[in-house]
């Protein structure tokens, strides 16, 4: 089921204002979040428009938190973070997602709740695309 309103289920202008695509897993879509202020930021989308984990099926649900923890694993082994934060957001924007936020002690916001859209650093299109590269040749996607 998709949703015209929708970025995830569009997967066109509307997400690539600020996702940029990495493949497509199991369970959904992964995208570079564009602000990289985090460098390594991740989002995960899942696959249908649903609004809330509740809303699919178990089965469903193990597959999403699988490919959550593969995606989780890559960022350790790429981008070497201190810790990554796990957010899922949407008031507004209902479409089921989970953003991975790499933290880096003594770096931006470490020790803190990160900000949901920092606008601090954005990459070149070409940094974006090599980013994506390594994720997907880790992700075997």
């Amino acid at each position: 089921m998709k949703d015209n309103n929708c970025a995830y289920c569009m997967q066109g202008e509307l997400v690539e204002k600020f996702g940029y695509p990495v493949g497509k897993m199991p369970s959904g879509y992964l995208y570079i979040f564009k602000e990289q202020s985090k460098m390594g930021r991740l989002i995960l989308a899942y696959k249908d428009h649903v609004s809330e984990i509740v809303d699919i099926s178990d089965e469903e649900r193990n597959q999403f938190f699988e490919d959550v923890n593969k995606v989780a694993k890559a960022i350790h082994k790429i981008f070497s973070p201190s810790k990554v934060n796990y957010g899922m957001y949407g008031d507004t924007g209902c479409h089921l997602h989970m953003h991975l936020v790499p933290k880096y002690e003594g770096g931006d916001e470490w020790g803190s709740t990160f900000t949901m859209n920092p606008d601090k650093k954005y990459l070149k299109e070409n940094e974006y695309e090599e980013m994506a590269k390594i994720l997907r040749r880790e992700l075997k996607i």
